[in-house]
């Protein structure tokens, strides 16, 4: 009973020294209104593995068949158009990716604007007045650790900040770490990893504030969590050290008493 109630105090006492800031943003002023340019807004670029829905629609019904693999765009009876959907096209190591007829085309490291301009001008030269649609179905991101829901998230507006992420995953517990995030991130054949601090605003102006294809945020959570989650495991390590802590305290009473 002495043991149980000694290890509850220590656990209480761990509680009363852990003081978390679970506040988003604490450092705004309250009742002020901020107003500032974004700059650190980023476009999604494509990257190798990406999946791209990529649609070809011209004046020509043979050539839309022709070139399109992805979506497939053809005239009904009635003389309007039916899409029948298919496989996207995959971009491969080397950052290109192969269409019917004309080959590869390289598209890593363009954005979609740009990735739709090139196209554009390829496909000029097979089909007059081609018009070219893009989207990724890969633009996904995933949370884990202290949140409420952990998962991989599809983004189909393929912009998403870090902060939307979480509202996604729930939100963190009272145990994540709001004020060291940590984000994994690979471009360009390198893995990159960083931390945020979701307790100041200045991470509204990190250039990982908004989110890119297959990012992942991992929530740590904080020393009473981690003591929690470890106390099934360690309870004999825990028992001995409490043991040996109150054999040294009897020890002092009784060389204080004789």
């Amino acid at each position: 009973m002495i043991v149980k109630l000694f290890y509850i105090i220590i656990l209480l006492l761990s509680f009363s020294c852990s003081q978390r800031n679970l506040t988003y943003l604490s450092d705004l002023q309250e009742q002020t209104t901020n107003i500032e340019d974004i700059t650190n807004d980023i476009e999604a670029r494509i990257q190798t593995n990406d999946l791209l829905d990529i649609s070809i629609n011209s004046l020509s019904a043979e050539s839309n068949i022709l070139f399109n693999r992805g979506v497939i765009q053809t005239s009904s009876s009635n003389g309007g158009l039916t899409s029948t959907k298919n496989e996207a096209y995959l971009v491969d190591k080397k950052g290109y990716v192969t269409f019917p007829v004309l080959g590869k085309v390289r598209l890593a490291g363009l954005t979609k604007e740009e990735a739709i301009d090139t196209l554009t001008t390829v496909f000029s030269k097979y089909a007059r007045n081609p018009i070219v649609t893009i989207n990724f179905t890969n633009f996904k991101v995933t949370v884990i650790g202290e949140v409420s829901r952990p998962s991989t998230f599809n983004v189909p507006s393929e912009k998403i900040n870090v902060l939307e992420a979480l509202g996604l995953a729930g939100d963190m517990t009272p145990y994540g770490k709001r004020e060291n995030v940590l984000i994994i991130r690979e471009q360009e054949g390198k893995r990159i990893t960083t931390r945020v601090n979701l307790n100041s605003k200045e991470v509204l102006n990190s250039p990982y504030f908004y989110l890119k294809q297959n990012d992942i945020i991992y929530v740590e959570p904080d020393k009473v969590k981690a003591v929690q989650v470890s106390e099934g495991r360690s309870n004999v390590q825990y028992g001995i050290s409490i043991g040996l802590a109150l054999v040294s305290l009897v020890a002092i009473l009784v060389s204080q008493v004789f």
